[in-house]
């Protein structure tokens, strides 16, 4: 059989799928605002999604200001920014 140097072997893939959920895991654990204050934009990010979150609640329950699906998206968008900065930051200092 002819190999080339883009097949994946099965230990590969394993260990990639151990980084993974590894980044996962942590990408969430890195939401406490100690871990997120030695990145300050990314703690400012946060600090806005909680925010976002709750001005979604108020508006959610009608003492909001703009529609609760608008305030909502920005909301997940925010959430889904912080995540993925993790999740990044994570799987990057494994693999070094």
């Amino acid at each position: 059989m002819i190999t080339t140097k883009y097949q994946t072997t099965e230990k590969q893939i394993a260990t990639r799928a151990a980084l993974y959920r590894r980044a996962v895991i942590d990408s969430f654990v890195k939401l406490n605002p100690r871990w997120m204050v030695r990145n300050p934009v990314m703690f400012v990010v946060e600090v806005g999604s909680v925010l976002t979150t709750i001005l979604a609640a108020q508006a959610v329950l009608g003492k909001g200001e703009a529609p609760a699906s608008f305030i909502g998206a920005v909301s997940i968008w925010l959430w889904f920014t912080v995540l993925f900065a993790n999740f990044s930051e994570g799987a990057r200092g494994r693999t070094r």
